[in-house]
């Protein structure tokens, strides 16, 4: 059994990592939603303001590492979430620190000459593009791990006074419940702290961007639903019905 646990938690938290460590990487581009599929919603507005979905790229996965970090919660408590989240901004950092350094050293010759054009044949410097793409200026850095860690304690904490208050019945309203609310904080505090007290983004611009991102990641949050109790019933499987019902209640009376 205790191998069995320390397995899932170590499956888990591998999901947790790379999808929270991936979106922090590629949420420095803002991208189109409806250009992106095809579809016309300029028309839709919002406190006077043109509703053109445009996301922060890191919206792509990061419902994943909400439902995952429910997950978690729901088998390990809120120790679990904790260590697992300090772990992950550890190595965010530590991903920023490599990527800077990746960014500084000098690049080979050969390098930029074989990638001196693009796939239609204009002129790129390669370099440059890379430096572009990677160098995330230290708003975007402070900005994220302070919204991931706010998210993630604020998720804990909410998941953990929605299964105190249902006695443990009602996974679909602690788990959607609980990434509902603590994503409304994220998609805030990111836009925020990065473009607006570090950048030079209008209060209007953060405001619909990061209205954007929490319209998108509140649907998929909602349409993802399904997939917690997915994990429930595999890990009931892999575990046994009587063991997985220990496991909560564990983590529950540790909470």
């Amino acid at each position: 059994m205790e191998s069995k646990k320390q397995k899932l938690y170590i499956i888990l938290c591998g999901i947790f990592l790379t999808n929270a460590i991936t979106a922090e990487i590629i949420g420095a581009k803002i991208f189109s939603l409806n250009e992106t599929l095809g579809i016309n919603i300029q028309s839709f507005s919002f406190l006077g303001m043109d509703m053109g979905f445009a996301l922060s790229a890191g919206t792509l996965n990061w419902p994943v590492v909400f439902i995952i970090s429910d997950v978690i919660n729901e088998y390990f408590g809120k120790k679990g979430v904790k260590f697992i989240s300090y772990l992950t901004a550890a190595l965010i950092t530590f991903s920023f620190l490599v990527i800077y350094l990746a960014v500084y050293v000098k690049p080979a010759a050969f390098w930029l000459d074989v990638n001196s054009t693009d796939s239609f044949g204009n002129a790129i410097n390669i370099n440059e593009g890379f430096k572009l793409i990677f160098r995330q200026g230290m708003g975007i850095i402070i900005g994220s791990l302070s919204a991931f860690l706010i998210g993630q304690i604020l998720d804990a904490f909410v998941f953990h006074k929605l299964r105190r208050f249902t006695n443990n019945r009602l996974i679909w309203l602690r788990a959607t419940g609980s990434t509902v609310v603590s994503q409304l904080i994220d998609s805030f505090v990111v836009i925020f702290i990065a473009f607006y007290v570090f950048g030079n983004w209008s209060l209007g611009q953060v405001t619909q961007v990061g209205t954007n991102n929490y319209l998108y990641k509140f649907i998929v949050a909602i349409a993802l639903t399904p997939l917690v109790y997915l994990a429930h019933f595999l890990i009931d499987k892999w575990l046994g019905k009587e063991k997985s019902d220990e496991l909560i209640q564990e983590a529950t009376s540790a909470d």
